[in-house]
């Protein structure tokens, strides 16, 4: 079981650069990167509230549950 990221996909949709997301939300490049490659074990609320507003999006736009080991 695992929860995918998909802020890679919202943010294409979105014409947005990491560094444009960056910016706007507050986070540093190299972690909103850790979350743009499924590499991250958790993340805030704050930070998904943030992502959100700036893509224009729902959570469940960038998350996605997986019952695939």
């Amino acid at each position: 079981m695992a929860i995918i990221v998909n802020l890679d996909v919202m943010m294409a949709r979105r014409k947005m650069t990491l560094s444009e997301l960056s910016e706007k939300v507050g986070i540093t490049l190299a972690n909103l990167s850790i979350l743009k490659n499924n590499k991250a074990k958790a993340m805030r609320f704050t930070t998904l509230n943030a992502i959100c507003k700036v893509l224009e999006c729902q959570p469940a736009d960038i998350l996605e549950f997986s019952d695939i080991d």
